[in-house]
């Protein structure tokens, strides 16, 4: 089970490589929503934005997320940080159920080419 600040530091990670994504940065820099992570083995819910190609992380929160984000995520600590890592593949882990992401079908769009 990953812990608390693995899980900001993978966030932090997938930041960085949507930044850096080839082909994928207009698309990314294209979208400014609003984001929530949630890590259900730890029941805690970061939220904040995917704005200018980046994920800026507001807050932490106990509990699943307070207010419904234009682009929800939810899965494990461990699932968050083996995805980062490149150990999970995103695809098989959102057939599988392992990970959840709910958003618009516009952004889902955007977002596949980035995942």
């Amino acid at each position: 089970m990953a812990t608390i600040q693995e899980c900001r530091e993978a966030l932090d990670r997938l930041s960085g490589n949507l930044a850096r994504a080839e082909g994928g940065a207009p698309g990314a820099a294209a979208l400014d929503r609003s984001l929530s992570c949630h890590i259900t083995d730890l029941d805690q819910t970061f939220t904040g934005r995917l704005d200018d190609g980046r994920i800026r992380v507001d807050s932490v929160a106990p509990g699943p997320p307070p207010d419904k984000a234009e682009i929800r995520l939810a899965m494990t600590g461990g699932d968050l940080v083996a995805l980062v890592a490149g150990e999970l593949k995103f695809a098989k882990a959102w057939a599988s159920g392992r990970v959840r992401l709910e958003a618009g079908f516009r952004d889902l769009l955007r977002l596949k080419s980035l995942l």
